[in-house]
C-alpha cells in the first residue's frame, strides 16, 4: 500500500482574544479565512526570507505642552535652559529638515 503524504500541517499560537476578533472581523471583510491569512504569511516569510513587512519602533511623540503639568513644563524648561548652557544647540534650518524628513511623506 503507498504511503500519501499528508497535504497540511497544523500551527498552534495563542495570541489575545481581543487581537484575534479584530483581526477576524477584518480578514471576514476581505473574505478571508483566518487560516488562508496565515498560510499567505508564511508564504510571504518565505519568498521575502524574512518577516514580510518593515518592523521598527515608532518615532518618539513630540512633547505638547498642552499635555504636561506644571512641574513637567518646568522640568522641560529646564532642560532647554541647560542644553543651551551648555552650548547643544541646533539651528532651526536643521530642525525643520529633521521634521520634514520625519514627518511629511
Amino acid at each position: 500500500m503507498a504511503r500519501t503524504t499528508t497535504k497540511t500541517a497544523n500551527v498552534y499560537t495563542r495570541v489575545d482574544p481581543e487581537t484575534k476578533e479584530q483581526a477576524e472581523a477584518i480578514l471576514n471583510h476581505l473574505g478571508i479565512p483566518m487560516s488562508n491569512a496565515i498560510g499567505m504569511f508564511l508564504k510571504q516569510v518565505i519568498i521575502q526570507r524574512g518577516i514580510p513587512f518593515e518592523m521598527k519602533l515608532p518615532v518618539a511623540k513630540p512633547v505638547s505642552i498642552g499635555e504636561l503639568t506644571k512641574e513637567q513644563f518646568d522640568a522641560e524648561m529646564k532642560l532647554g535652559m541647560d542644553d543651551v548652557a551648555a552650548g547643544r544647540v541646533v539651528s532651526a534650518e536643521d530642525v525643520e529638515a529633521e521634521m520634514r524628513r520625519l514627518y511629511s511623506e
